[in-house]
């Protein structure tokens, strides 16, 4: 067993700490590489030296060739075009030195001979027909090809930065994306169409050294024969070999790193984007139709057949495309007999332990979503872009809908396929648990019948899923038929639409959690850092999210946080619970919640309690863990629900929003006590109508009238 000696380990740390700190100095090395560079074409350099770097530029290209099959999408390699100047800079500078190192000695160095003797067999015509082939190649094939596609693809960069830009700004809008995630979006696209153009201007370093190769050779055998025959007295023939050899070495050391670098060019602008590195995708590509590997492995035994064609070769290759095709078509069906699994994002996934192992696959399983859609697979069509499905993008509406009407983000929903329902069924989900379903006819319409209907409509009787009204599933030719006839026409998109925007209106609360209001407090931090600073001081986040969902509750708009926040910070010190702060919060909030309920001529049309009936109320609440309630006797209880019912219908078949002004101590006790009956009664106090606002009173809930 060795040791290493004092002096070797001495020897390693140094070079280890002079690495370190010139990797903490990128900028001077660089810069220091460029001048070099240059300075290559004017200063002689000795053989050795020209050897050196000669395999030095044959590494560098061959580095960059393998960095480009490896790369996943183009923009990881963004500093190609900088580097290619740079590279191609290097390699002229080689030609020059190289070119002069020839010409003053008539020795170009090992590399150069060893390429000049070895590579073409010191026959300098040979050697010549391959570097003109060489040139042929890069030049009218690789070169061509790769400056079109840079073009065309800077092109439709360019072209489709507005599209994209426009994108990114409505999922930012509909609350897809976060500002961060946007701002990192953009960047991505400004950085595309940099690296596209950069690559199309770069392409024409590529061109312009294909040809800077072949007048650097024209020049060097022309000036090699007249070195040779004139100055150092050779004959033309000896003249023609020594030199015409040496600059043939010369050409094929320059041009096979060119032609790499050219390769690698091409690789990079023609690259999609993909998850796998080139070879996977050309392998995953290639052998994804075992039965084309088939096809062709029959035609090459077909080849191996025919008269006068090589037996040997065809069969080998036969055997080989063959066995392929029949190793993937055993491998494919060994995977569609394994037992599948929704995973959490609604793809199929094999059972664990089946192929996937990763334990944080198996953890993300437990993870429960906010909002859930699962729909039955006859459903599928109406989320298939291919089928026509716009229900993803109509989602992506809501949630820009819920925004503006009630003024927070609702999370992701979550869309998948379940083949335990029936195929036309629809479940919506909260945090994991139904909250409501559906059926649909997703080839049908539904019909609803209108007040003024004409004519009965034969179809298939259903109760619309929503606010569980009558109505009839009818063929798509009987639209027109059904809105003459006085019926309202839904498409089936439409319906799971409405039904869940209609379940979002009624959770609204229990949608926003804790990091939801950080995330709205932290938006107004920016516009408005006084009074968050304030109310999270005291009362804190919890209550903050408490009164926010107790308006949600009655589905108060919470758009003007920074009035709600100031409500509650002019009242806490008063007022402890949540329910309290956010009764003064509506009264804060006043005209918004009654702007709500008013009618098309533009009056708040209520009614109202009477004064004993008030009371009764007020003597009867009773406090509870739970907040403020009515404890009226049944006897008590059940005419008056029965009359504000019928005030309510009153107000509805006049068209307008059934309203209850009361005043602001029983406003909220008697909301709790009237909303499992009739969830649909607005109940106001006096206290939230604006003064200048025109109030109606349509009718009065008295003592007789509820036999009291």
């Amino acid at each position: 067993m060795s040791t290493a000696t004092p002096a070797s380990s001495n020897s390693t740390g140094s070079l280890t700490a002079f690495l370190g700190r010139l990797s903490q100095q990128t900028d001077i090395v660089w810069a220091g590489v460029v001048v070099t560079i240059v300075g290559m074409m004017i200063i002689p350099l000795p053989p050795l030296l020209v050897d050196l770097l000669l395999t030095l530029n044959i590494s560098i290209s061959l580095t960059i060739l393998l960095v480009s099959m490896y790369m996943e999408e183009p923009l990881e390699f963004s500093v190609f075009p900088s580097l290619l100047l740079i590279v191609t800079l290097f390699r002229l500078s080689l030609n020059i030195a190289s070119t002069r190192l020839i010409l003053l000695t008539g020795s170009g160095g090992e590399v150069i001979r060893a390429f000049g003797e070895f590579v073409v067999g010191g026959n300098y015509v040979v050697g010549l027909v391959v570097f003109l082939l060489l040139m042929v190649i890069q030049f009218a094939v690789i070169t061509a090809g790769a400056g079109r596609v840079a073009e065309v693809s800077a092109r439709f960069t360019l072209d489709a930065m507005p599209g994209k830009q426009m994108a990114i700004d409505a999922d930012l809008n509909a609350g897809l994306i976060t500002e961060v995630v946007a701002k990192d979006r953009r960047e991505k696209i400004a950085r595309e169409a940099d690296f596209y153009g950069a690559m199309d201007g770069a392409s024409k370093f590529v061109k312009g050294d294909a040809m800077a190769g072949i007048i650097i050779t024209i020049i060097n055998i022309i000036g090699g024969l007249i070195i040779g025959m004139l100055q150092l007295g050779m004959g033309a023939g000896e003249a023609a070999q020594t030199f015409t050899l040496l600059t043939v070495g010369d050409g094929l050391v320059s041009q096979i790193p060119s032609l790499l670098v050219s390769t690698a060019t091409g690789i990079i602008v023609t690259r999609a984007r993909s998850k796998k590195h080139m070879g996977g995708d050309v392998i995953d590509q290639l052998t994804t139709n075992p039965k084309a590997l088939a096809i062709v492995a029959t035609i090459l035994a077909g080849f191996a057949v025919v008269p006068g064609l090589p037996t040997l070769p065809f069969l080998t290759l036969s055997g080989v495309v063959g066995t392929t095709s029949f190793v993937l078509n055993r491998r494919q069906q060994t995977a569609k007999q394994l037992p599948l699994l929704d995973g959490p994002d609604g793809e199929q996934k094999a059972l664990p332990g089946a192929e996937n192992k990763d334990e944080g696959e198996v953890l993300s399983l437990l993870r429960v979503d906010v909002l859930e859609l699962e729909i039955g697979y006859g459903l599928i069509p109406l989320i298939d872009k291919n089928q026509g499905g716009d229900l993803l993008e109509r989602v992506g509406y809501i949630r820009r809908q819920i925004a503006g009407e009630l003024g927070f983000i609702v999370p992701k929903i979550r869309i998948r396929d379940n083949l335990r329902l029936n195929p036309n069924q629809y479940v919506v989900k909260l945090r994991g648990e139904e909250v409501s379903t559906g059926q649909l006819q997703p080839k049908m319409l539904l019909a609803m019948p209108g007040p003024m209907v004409t004519e009965e409509l034969a179809g298939i009787d259903t109760t619309e899923p929503v606010f569980g009204l009558p109505a009839l599933w009818i063929g798509l030719d009987k639209r027109g038929d059904a809105e003459i006839a006085g019926y309202t026409v839904v498409e089936p998109p439409s319906i799971i639409i409405t039904h869940l925007t209609e379940v979002i209106r009624q959770h609204a609360s229990a949608l926003l959690g804790r990091q939801e209001v950080q995330e709205l407090l932290d938006t107004l931090q920016e516009r408005s850092p006084a009074v968050v600073n304030e109310v999270m001081n005291k009362p804190g986040l919890g209550t903050v999210q408490r009164v926010l969902q107790a308006l949600l509750r009655e589905r108060v708009p919470i758009r003007d946080l920074v009035i709600i926040l100031e409500s509650i910070a002019d009242n806490v010190h008063d007022i402890g619970d949540a329910d309290g702060l956010a009764e003064q919060a509506r009264s804060y909030l006043g005209r918004t919640i009654v702007n709500g309920y008013r009618g098309f001529d533009g009056a708040l049309h209520v009614f109202t309690l009477a004064p004993m009936i008030e009371h009764k109320i007020n003597e009867s609440l009773q406090q509870t863990p739970q907040g403020w309630i009515v404890n009226l006797s049944p006897d008590l209880a059940q005419p008056l629900m029965a009359q504000i019912a019928q005030q309510m219908e009153t107000l509805a078949s006049q068209g307008y929003d059934p309203v209850l002004v009361t005043n602001q101590r029983i406003r909220l006790p008697l909301k709790r006590f009237t909303n499992r009956s009739l969830p649909t009664l607005n109940v106001v106090s006096f206290r939230e109508i604006p003064a200048d606002l025109d109030v109606r009173a349509e009718g009065v809930v008295d003592v007789a009238a509820a036999h009291i």
